[in-house]
């Protein structure tokens, strides 16, 4: 690979960029964007005994960074393999952070920037990867015209064992999908079906989601006919979804349905490359007090979700998971990650329980990523230490220290709420609400409760950068027995397990046992206790996200595209 890095064709030479050829990755100096967070899976192929396998090995990649008044959010879902996922996710901060950007202030010039940005790590990429397909080439031709694969296998093992290794080095491919917050305004590029939700809150409180990308796929009626000029059979490539090995029309890398598309059969009557890396690119919005959230989800999360559900309005669907779980995480990474786990477990029970088409598609899934960039939402319980100090968790242990003086105070959550409040994009950390007591399980109540998770800020950074199993993200930390609390003396009872009594109550008894049994009843009816008020009833969260109606609006027209 070239140590240099291609801007509009020409050449500069910051050998740092050498992607492949240092172990760690240039952008672990970059810092972190606080203000978001990430939740992730890997995919899985189902089993009918409960147990589950991955399929591949975790092939989607992102990364949100923050470099002073420049936010920079990235997803990016590979397929075939890691290795255009890989380079992109380093490539990209590289083509928008290190100058691109300087004096450009209309949204013009900053969505060619943009678009440029894309089309470099494109060349890059293939640049990457000469040498191996010269290599690939020159063994191709060691092979005798018209040979079929099994008799390649044992005729010419060396051969074909060599090819089947720069096959792997030279595959896959991946979306790509960035956000920009630049001078106050979201700029979207993306290519594939990784899509971007921004979701608003008007004064009535009225949630409004927008579609801020476009679906690069088959299904796209402006796909559809970029590819009928091309000289393909659009229906047939309708029937099969896919081209190549992947559903997406537009990418960056994926050797094969590029330079290589000739060997495929569906695609060797195109004129030209029928897989283009040019992106779709919008902005600027305004940045102001109505922007709750914006989500960026990569396909196997909604396709999870409409899968098992067979939902039509996917992307309101996961916008209302996102904002209840704000109510219910104290870490904009336990929020991303929450909603990944409530997905995967939807889909998981939808093949175990389902029958027919819905248990047909739902056998298996593809990696999971969601990054929240959080605006003007609150966080519940934000004050939350590492150790549990100040959390009330109603579970048995072997032990507990540090037990608080009194019992928590009894508290019901209130639905999600979204500030109006514009935040200062100087601040260090993620923003949080102020915090509240915790719920303390009531009388008849499950043992099992929703906890909240308590993580501080260094576990929120760590988090991002480490991979998530699919289980849930609830720390083991410490818990309180609640017979525990305000413990004395331990008391003597008598033989008839009594307390020794402080006042003699001989009297009162002996009227009770003269009493007749109307005039008991009487009496029980009289002393016996009556609230003085009714009791609150604790909502759902369908009840919070009720009060919140939310309003999905349609994706923007591909027709704008290149």
């Amino acid at each position: 690979m070239s140590s240099g890095r291609v801007t509009k064709g020409s050449v500069t030479s910051p050998s740092r960029l050498d992607m492949q050829a240092v172990d760690r990755p240039w952008t672990d100096d970059l810092p972190v964007c606080h203000h978001s967070g990430v939740g992730f899976s890997t995919n899985q192929i189902y089993r009918e005994d409960g147990n589950r396998r991955e399929e591949h090995e975790f092939e989607d990649r992102n990364f949100h960074f923050r470099q002073d008044d420049v936010y920079l959010y990235g997803v990016f879902d590979g397929h075939d393999s890691a290795n255009a996922s890989q380079f992109a996710a380093q490539r990209l901060p590289a083509e928008l952070l290190l100058g691109q950007l300087s004096g450009k202030t209309t949204d013009v010039e900053v969505k060619e920037v943009l678009y440029q940005a894309f089309m470099a790590v494109e060349n890059s990429f293939f640049e990457s990867i000469d040498e191996q397909l010269a290599a690939r080439t020159t063994l191709q031709l060691q092979l005798p015209e018209g040979l079929a694969y099994h008799e390649a296998c044992h005729t010419y093992p060396e051969i074909f064992n060599k090819l089947r290794a720069l096959e792997h080095e030279v595959s896959g491919g991946t979306t790509a999908t960035v956000v920009l917050i630049y001078n106050n305004k979201i700029y979207v590029a993306n290519v594939g079906d990784t899509r971007v939700l921004l979701v608003r809150t008007d004064v009535d409180g009225i949630i409004s989601v927008s579609q801020l990308t476009v679906d690069h796929t088959i299904e796209s009626d402006a796909e559809q006919q970029r590819l009928r000029t091309l000289g393909l059979d659009v229906e047939k490539l309708f029937q099969q979804r896919k081209i190549g090995t992947s559903d997406c029309t537009r990418c960056i890398g994926d050797f094969h349905t590029k330079g290589g598309y000739k060997d495929i059969d569906i695609l060797s009557k195109a004129v030209r490359e029928p897989v283009i890396a040019e992106p779709y690119v919008m902005g600027g919005i305004s940045v102001d007090s109505t922007c709750s959230f914006l989500i960026i989800m990569s396909d196997g999360l909604y396709h999870a979700l409409q899968d098992s559900t067979e939902t039509a309005t996917i992307n309101k669907e996961v916008a209302q998971l996102v904002a209840a779980e704000f109510n219910n995480q104290s870490t904009l990474n336990g929020v991303a990650q929450a909603c990944v786990d409530r997905v995967v477990r939807i889909h998981h029970d939808a093949f175990m329980v389902g029958v027919g088409d819905v248990k047909n598609r739902c056998h298996k899934r593809g990696d999971i990523t969601l990054l929240v960039r959080n605006f003007n939402c609150k966080l519940a319980n934000p004050s939350g230490t590492p150790t549990g100090a100040n959390r009330f968790l109603p579970v048995s242990v072997p032990y507990s220290s540090n037990r608080p003086a009194v019992p928590p105070s009894i508290s019901i959550a209130s639905p999600v709420s979204f500030g109006n409040e514009s935040m200062s994009q100087d601040e260090a950390t993620t923003p949080v609400a102020q915090a509240y007591s915790p719920p303390r399980s009531l009388p008849g109540a499950s043992p099992t409760l929703n906890l909240l998770n308590a993580n501080t800020e260094n576990n929120d950074s760590l988090a991002s950068t480490s991979t998530y199993s699919t289980n849930s993200t609830q720390s083991s930390e410490e818990t309180r027995f609640r017979s525990r609390f305000n413990r004395g003396e331990k008391l003597v009872l008598d033989e008839n397990g009594r307390v020794e009594a402080y006042v003699d109550f001989s009297d009162f008894y002996r009227a009770i046992e003269a009493m007749t049994d109307s005039q008991r009843e009487t009496l029980n009816n009289e002393t016996k206790p009556k609230s003085l008020y009714e009791a609150i009833p604790e909502e759902t969260a369908g009840a919070a996200a009720a009060t919140s109606p939310i309003v999905e609006q349609s994706p923007p027209s591909a027709a704008a595209e290149p």
